[in-house]
């Protein structure tokens, strides 16, 4: 690249390379990359079209590119993800937030009254993106967050101070249940654990392999942590209390079994938006949600 490259000709020349090198979403990769390097967004990329970039933007840019074909996901390169409508921070530290958790959130708010003091746990949090935006969209409720990741404490711990929600977020460092009091119990378990069986980590993409192994792997069969999680989640629920998990989209019947096993009732899967299985969810009794009352 020289000096005298255009936004334009900069980003006609990334999206061919990256097609060339199998990324996926060519275009909207180097569009994300270079509007990084601008300080700016896609909207103003293409209104500056037209504007040289400066010797310093494009060994900057040069150095995204590289990551990128190296197999270094866009996200990390950006330090931001977008969930919910949220940004939240995200690095190496942290597995980075996909859309179908999205509906794992969705499936948990239809049981939570927006104007509720409802007490959420949510284990596994990793970025605190699930944490993070209950508490922001129930702004009565408090949430606690565990992770065993310390590097990922602090950056949940981040993402709540930055979201504006610090005060009603508090984030464990342990193994499960382990960081919680004896007595503790709560409206709401949630939690998207590893789910990816041991042996087809080294299938997965360049990128994928790139974020927390702990995150990723979920033992031979994929459910040794919402195993764990299963059996032990009625002692931290309230008598009404409800429990949400995300799965892999061939888990359902598995993970349905499961909950049944463990004395969940009125169980259930949702599916994400490309409509695939998503989540398991169940009930510490019958009652159809909290204080016994349908808010569905």
């Amino acid at each position: 690249m020289s000096e005298a490259w255009t936004v334009r000709t900069v980003l006609g020349w990334t999206t061919e390379y990256f097609n060339r090198r199998g990324i996926d979403a060519p275009r909207l990769t180097a569009e994300v990359l270079i509007a990084q390097v601008m300080r700016g967004d896609r909207v103003q990329l293409y209104i500056d079209l037209d504007r040289p970039l400066s010797k310093a933007e494009l060994r900057e840019c040069r150095g995204l590119i590289e990551r990128r074909a190296a197999g270094e996901p866009t996200q990390y390169l950006t330090g931001r993800r977008e969930f919910y409508g949220r940004p939240f921070a995200v690095d190496l530290r942290v597995f980075i937030p996909r859309p179908e958790t999205e509906s794992v959130v969705e499936r948990v708010l239809e049981e939570i009254p927006k104007e509720s003091e409802c007490r959420i746990l949510d284990v596994c949090t990793g970025s605190g993106c699930i944490a993070v935006t209950i508490a922001a969209e129930r702004p009565r409720s408090q949430v606690v967050g565990i992770e065993l990741s310390a590097q990922a404490c602090d950056v949940a711990r981040a993402n709540a101070a930055a979201l504006g929600v610090g005060d009603r977020v508090r984030i464990l460092e342990g193994d499960l249940f382990a960081p919680l009091k004896p007595g503790a119990a709560f409206d709401v378990l949630v939690s998207n654990p590893p789910y990816i069986p041991s042996g087809e980590i080294s299938a997965l993409s360049a990128e994928v392999r790139r974020e927390p192994a702990l995150a990723l792997d979920g033992g031979t069969d994929g459910l040794e942590v919402t195993r764990k999680l299963a059996a032990q989640a009625c002692q931290w629920l309230l008598p009404s209390g409800f429990f949400a998990v995300e799965i892999g989209d061939r888990s359902a019947a598995p993970v349905l079994r499961l909950f049944q096993t463990a004395g969940f009732l009125r169980t259930g899967v949702a599916k994400d938006f490309a409509r695939l299985d998503r989540v398991v969810f169940g009930y510490k009794s019958q009652s159809q949600a909290l204080d016994g009352q349908d808010y569905r």
